[in-house]
């Protein structure tokens, strides 16, 4: 597995064909992603396997292509010091349960990212909190979108 500078991700440690269970679980800081790092870490737990905990991280925020002033180096510094903050977050609850961890943030599309980490890490299970944002009932959540992919099972966790 590789993962080259121009995607800009953090190298997660390959565990492929080693028998131990993955579950990647995306991460956003959302009181929702955080209750479905709770249930991936359980279940990393019960079934003796490991947690990839995975940060997306837009290339540029919407309101840009609508002409609104926009600081790109302000807004990628920001991302990496949020990405920095979850992921000292995660490393704590996972040490606190003692369950093997890694953190992959990465630039680009949620769905893109989520599935190919999946397939780089041979995960056996995906996990996302459910979307509270209203117009996913329109355009379709991130877990949906996600279950109708075929890269591992996925679970919507529902507080």
């Amino acid at each position: 597995m590789s993962y080259d500078a121009e995607a800009r991700r953090t190298r997660v440690p390959n565990h492929q064909n080693t028998g131990v269970p993955a579950i990647v679980v995306g991460l956003d800081g959302s009181a929702t992603s955080w209750d479905a790092f709770a249930w991936a870490a359980g279940e990393a737990r019960r079934t003796h396997g490991r947690l990839v905990a995975v940060y997306v991280m837009p290339f540029a925020e919407p309101t840009a292509a609508l002409g609104v002033p926009y600081d790109y180096a302000a807004a990628q510094a920001t991302r990496q010091e949020m990405a920095g903050e979850i992921e000292t977050e995660a490393l704590i609850r996972a040490d606190e349960l003692g369950i093997p961890f890694s953190f992959v943030s990465a630039y680009g599309d949620a769905i893109g990212t989520l599935a190919e980490v999946a397939r780089d890490v041979d995960a056996h299970l995906v996990v996302v909190g459910r979307s509270a944002k209203r117009r996913h009932r329109l355009t379709g959540s991130l877990g949906h979108r996600l279950t109708c992919r075929k890269d591992a099972p996925v679970v919507v966790v529902v507080p």
